[in-house]
């Protein structure tokens, strides 16, 4: 059991969670009871913990707004280029604890909350997740958003505030089971609507051409509300703003019309218009088209842009007089970003506007557009490309369809000068395919219409070399490492300074301790700390109790074929017989996660094996879960099929916080055993050469089965009921796909997994040895902060400087 934090424990000032000054105590313990009181309306004595949290996060909040305002003046005045990240998704998490990091405020509000006698982990459970989205995009947009207001640029995040987020999960016998997730039902005090800003987005009508240019007309309108949230930097007094925009219907009845029943069903419609954000799509790397989800992407998109061509128009140099009128310059001062395909209707919206609107040459238009887009493409499986049928646009967007197919024109014309006589390579580069049903293909309209594509490279576009780059992903140290594991944070910080938080290469100066006996103490101190405190977190809400002591081997992935956890599955039986998350619709994963449930049964309650191995499924898995999880991890499975796996950042969030990596060399993986020395990490299986070599000669897996005595064991228990004797064939699927259709060729990696698993069992025994593995995997992480990724992209991409300057704060002289 965890030892629980003796009062001055919590009260020990560390340097890098920022210093409690008594004048910040005082200040604080004052404005959290004036919110209490005045902007709650509460009593002390009838308060609830709810309230407390709320009048702390609006205490905190308060030291946000001063500095968000500063910014903002600071942007007007220098008027700077600015980026724009557009994304379906931000998975933010929670934001007290982050927002008390980047400001220096954490001890002072640990103390002020124990002084008022409350406890501030407590508080900060109150919070709920802002679970905008499904996994490893939303929280890189999460990330980046970090990294460009540490950095000094003028960002903006751009996306929808979904009513409901990511689906809570619950496992009921075995069984995954979707809840919805109102994540707003008691209020955000993060947020600020900002209705001065709403705008008009249209859906529906036709297209009219007239002698004075293109009409979109008989639209239907909905309006865009959006909130605003802070993002500050890390102690730079920096604070840039997330927009998000929410669907209203417009109030416009026609009242000449009226009458009773009519104005009652013309008020219940509204619901209709303002589905739009009511709910996030929960599909990970698989495509499913619906007119909602269109609807939603062109939503974002539009309500943006007018807010990107206003703010343009508006700024020049801090003065009010001058308006820019001359979109020309408009790749100058704007970058956008496209985060996947997504908010790729931004490229036909912005011609859209500058043609129709702004009444620019097609040929100018398009430079602009080119110049001032750029692309990031996150996946190479195919099930995950969006492509649109042609249909529902013309339904939908009459106009887009129209510059999409001009685009194509001129795209394939270009084509068919540089290869002559190529039909094979235009029906691959088009971006409208033609088949059953015309479909346009939005990565096509994404590269073309963009400047720079980065990310995993689609194939077929070698005709524009030029465009594609590589940017590493990156994942923020303020909040996967100093405020997830501030004693792994403070014990680096011991040996090396603070400095690294910022500069995250700075880590490289631990191998200087690889063989210094104290700090291998401290930093397997701090692992056992972690696991004891999650080890009680697992008892309390699983009534589980495991060894803190054993290995805590983590697998945290979305649920797909693709990631192999029915690999770790294998080895798990294979374990035991030795005696030693999943989008809502996806038949394969549900039957996934209840194999392992169903394992879990067994295994758990088998006397023999007592606590030498136990399996736990952690149900819905969210940014709060991994903060607790990751600092407790020994070994992070990475075990996908080589070649799938476009990056990963959660591989990264394991290796900065202790874990060591068993994995294939897929994804970041690949950059990871460069950075850290492929040496430090248990690195098995197939390579992309051997997996290409495999599809050619055909992949069988029967005969893995039949030669490999221990997997044809473990085989025969799924499909013979073992691990499901009410219902013998309740797996029989998953053994189908297994032996006959496994695309991601499972068994042909089993015998290499099970030995690289010795290998780390083994070395676990030695705790010293172990230890120095995982230092030298820490020091290895400079490459992985999203700092430098951001740095990257705005030289590269964006034309813009990153500075760790420091604005002066807002009770500081200007």
């Amino acid at each position: 059991m965890a030892k629980p934090l003796t009062d001055q424990d919590k009260r020990k000032q560390i340097s890098v969670r920022g210093l409690a000054g008594v004048e910040n105590v005082t200040d604080l313990k004052t404005n959290f009871n004036r919110h209490l009181h005045f902007t709650l309306v509460k009593d002390r004595n009838v308060a609830t913990k709810r309230d407390y949290y709320f009048a702390l996060a609006n205490t905190v909040r308060d030291y946000l707004v001063g500095r968000w305002i500063r910014t903002q003046q600071h942007y007007y005045e220098k008027d700077p280029k600015r980026v724009y990240y557009l994304s379906l998704e931000f998975y933010m998490g929670r934001t007290l604890q982050n927002t008390m990091v980047n400001l220096a405020l954490e001890n002072a509000c640990d103390e002020a909350t124990y002084q008022l006698g409350l406890d501030m982990e407590e508080l900060q459970d109150i919070e709920e997740d802002a679970g905008l989205g499904n996994g490893g995009l939303g929280r890189l947009a999460a990330c980046f958003l970090d990294s460009m207001a540490s950095l000094g640029l003028a960002a903006y995040g751009y996306g929808i505030r979904y009513e409901f987020g990511i689906f809570n999960q619950k496992i009921v016998d075995g069984w995954q089971v979707e809840e919805a997730d109102d994540w707003l039902r008691y209020g955000n005090p993060w947020e600020k609507a900002r209705p001065e800003y709403m705008r008009p987005v249209h859906f529906y009508g036709r297209v009219e051409h007239t002698a004075d240019g293109v009409k979109w007309v008989d639209t239907q309108v909905v309006l865009a509300l959006p909130y605003d949230t802070p993002v500050p930097g890390y102690r730079n007094n920096i604070v840039n703003t997330m927009r998000l925009w929410s669907a209203k219907a417009p109030c416009d009845f026609n009242l000449k019309d009226f009458n009773v029943g009519g104005y009652i069903q013309a008020v219940l419609d509204r619901n209709l218009a303002e589905n739009i954000s009511r709910v996030l799509y929960p599909n990970d790397n698989f495509f499913e088209g619906k007119e909602l989800r269109l609807k939603q992407e062109y939503f974002v998109v539009a309500a943006t842009l007018q807010d990107i061509v206003r703010r343009f128009k508006a700024s020049k140099f801090g003065s009010t007089e001058f308006v820019r009128l001359d979109l020309s310059s408009l790749p100058d001062k704007v970058a956008i970003q496209l985060n996947d395909t997504h908010p790729a209707m931004a490229i036909p919206e912005l011609m859209r506007i500058l043609v129709d609107v702004e009444k620019l040459t097609w040929e100018k238009a398009w430079d602009i557009v080119v110049r001032t887009c750029a692309y990031t493409n996150h996946t190479v499986l195919p099930e995950a490309l969006e492509r649109w049928p042609v249909d529902l646009f013309h339904n939908l967007l009459p106009r887009h369809l129209e510059i999409i197919y001009e685009i194509n024109r001129r795209h394939l014309e270009r084509i068919t000068k540089l290869y002559p006589g190529d039909l094979d390579r235009l029906r691959r580069m088009s971006l409208i395919e033609e088949g059953d049903i015309k479909k346009i293909n939005m990565a096509h309209l994404c590269i073309v219409g963009s400047h720079a594509v980065n990310g995993v490279a689609p194939s077929g576009h070698i005709c524009n070399p030029e465009k594609f780059q590589n940017k590493t992903n990156g994942i923020t140290p303020r909040r996967w490492l100093v405020m997830c594991n501030p004693g792994l944070a403070e014990v680096i910080a011991e040996r090396i300074g603070e400095d690294y938080i910022r500069d995250l290469d700075q880590l490289k100066k631990l191998l200087d301790f690889v063989d210094d006996d104290s700090f291998i103490q401290d930093v397997a101190k701090v692992k056992q700390e972690n696991k004891m405190k999650f080890a009680a977190y697992l008892e309390e809400q699983y009534k589980m109790k495991i060894n803190p002591n054993s290995m805590f081997d983590v697998h945290v992935k979305r649920i797909h074929e693709y990631k192999r956890q029915l690999l770790n599955c294998l080895h798990i039986i294979t374990l035991y017989n030795r005696g030693c998350f999943a989008a809502p619709g996806y038949h394969t994963a549900k039957m996934i996660i209840k194999l392992i449930t169903s394992i879990g049964d067994i295994v758990n309650n088998d006397p023999v094996v007592g606590d030498r191995l136990k399996v736990i499924y952690l149900e819905n898995y969210r940014v709060t879960l991994a903060e607790k999880v990751i600092p407790a991890s020994d070994l992070s499975e990475q075990i996908s099929t080589a070649g799938t796996e476009a990056s990963g950042t959660g591989n990264m969030k394991f290796m900065l916080n202790g874990a060591l990596t068993i994995g294939t060399m897929d994804g970041a993986n690949v950059e990871m055993a460069e950075e850290a020395g492929e040496e430090n990490l248990f690195i098995f299986g197939m390579r992309v050469p051997d997996v290409e070599a495999l599809d050619k000669k055909g992949y069988d897996a029967a005969s893995y089965y039949r030669r490999i005595p221990e997997l044809k064991q473990a085989m025969d228990q799924i499909s013979g009921g073992f691990f499901s004797p009410s219902q013998p064939d309740l797996f029989k699927d998953l053994v189908n796909m297994l032996m006959n259709h496994d695309r991601f060729k499972v068994f042909a990696d089993y015998e290499d997994y099970i030995q690289c698993q010795e290998k780390v069992s083994a070395l676990y025994k030695d705790p010293k040895e172990w230890t120095k593995m995982v230092i030298h995997n820490i020091a290895g992480c400079g490459k992985f902060s999203s700092d430098r990724t951001i740095s990257q992209y705005a030289r590269e991409i964006w034309g813009m400087e990153p500075s760790l300057e420091k604005i002066p704060a807002p009770d500081d002289p200007r």
